[in-house]
């Protein structure tokens, strides 16, 4: 399903071959961002997502940990989530988990922000002319 507004993705692969597999994997996952992504993209802004996936480290003696770092900017707004398990695909997940919830924090907090606002204006707009 191809996005209803236009997003960048870069991935970089650290320590483990680039795989065609964990490319479309990562789109799938972010393709899950979108219904949150639009908030952004309605301002007009560039969405641009970076991910990096790799291994921690070559030395450990019960298989290998992986890495999994989404970085998201837009409008101004940069966010970041990280994750370190023993299987890839259990990364990427978790670190789509936090990012996904970074992005509804950020987005509620903007939101209460600009109802905040709009019931100051209506307590001066209500107020008595003195």
């Amino acid at each position: 399903m191809p996005p209803s507004f236009p997003y960048q993705s870069k991935t970089t692969f650290h320590g483990i071959p680039s795989s065609s597999a964990v490319e479309e994997y990562i789109t799938k996952k972010l393709s899950f961002l979108e219904k949150l992504l639009a908030h952004y993209a309605a301002k007009g802004s560039e969405v641009l997502f970076e991910v990096e996936v790799g291994k921690t480290t070559d030395h450990h003696r019960e298989g290998d940990v992986y890495r999994a770092e989404i970085n998201f900017s837009a409008g101004g707004v940069h966010l970041r989530a990280e994750a370190t398990k023993d299987d890839l695909y259990a990364a990427l997940d978790e670190a789509k988990d936090e990012m996904q919830r970074e992005l509804r924090r950020h987005k509620d907090k903007e939101m209460a922000r600009v109802k905040r606002g709009g019931r100051e204006q209506k307590k001066i707009s209500n107020s008595p002319n003195i």
